[in-house]
């Protein structure tokens, strides 16, 4: 990596700077208690639902994608749009919220603190809403785009490449960082960006890395 051509970093959010593994268990949990409490399963019917067809929105770069979820999840779960979209930002939204600290990986705010230090901009782009969530792990960043900002998920190129316009920075001179190769990494070669994926185990034809303790940002940056 050679940091002193790098002008901006872009980082993902769910799965990149907190363990998305470890806040899923805690919230099926939570969902299951739920349902056991109120004998009733809409919820767990409507986030399968949600979950499952926004990933294949996402596989199949649907443009203006909100309105197409809620209408497809709202009828394999046999419920309003209304209620589905209720549903999904109280369970995916604003209940994680409470467990985001203990979730955020360690060295992520001593990177960020790096950066800055280094010059570099900051940015975020998530698939997901992200404000309320870099709130409340103690970070922020010089700009920050959601795919409802730009109407399509990565890997569509098009949120990465709002996020270059904006900080008006060179593709050479951006370093995307995700979690997902086929997501993240994809996006950022379609822009002609770098790609840095989080990963425990090498991923053949890709740079990777195992923790914000690696070598690469606490000696190379």
């Amino acid at each position: 990596m050679d940091w002193s051509a790098i002008e901006l970093v872009v980082f993902d959010v769910d799965g990149t700077l907190y363990d998305q593994r470890r806040l899923r268990l805690r919230m099926t949990r939570d969902l299951l208690l739920h349902a056991l409490r109120n004998r009733r399963l809409d919820e767990l019917r409507v986030l399968a639902a949600y979950r499952t067809l926004r990933e294949q929105l996402a596989q199949r770069e649907v443009h203006d994608f909100e309105g197409v979820l809620l209408a497809q999840a709202a009828r394999r779960a046999g419920l309003p749009p209304a209620s589905v979209a209720a549903i999904a930002a109280e369970w995916l939204e604003r209940r994680p919220l409470s467990y985001l600290p203990a979730c955020r990986y360690p060295g992520v705010a001593e990177l960020f603190q790096r950066l800055r230090a280094r010059g570099k901009r900051i940015a975020i782009l998530s698939d997901y809403p992200a404000q309320a969530k870099l709130r409340t792990v103690g970070l922020d960043a010089d700009i920050i785009v959601c795919a409802a900002d730009v109407g399509v998920l990565k890997p569509h190129p098009r949120g990465l490449q709002h996020v270059m316009d904006l900080a008006g920075a060179r593709p050479a001179a951006t370093l995307m960082i995700g979690d997902r190769p086929e997501r993240d990494g994809a996006a950022a070669r379609r822009c002609g960006a770098h790609a840095l994926i989080k990963s425990r185990r090498r991923l053949p034809g890709w740079q990777t890395f195992a923790s914000y303790r690696d070598v690469r940002f606490t000696v190379q940056l």
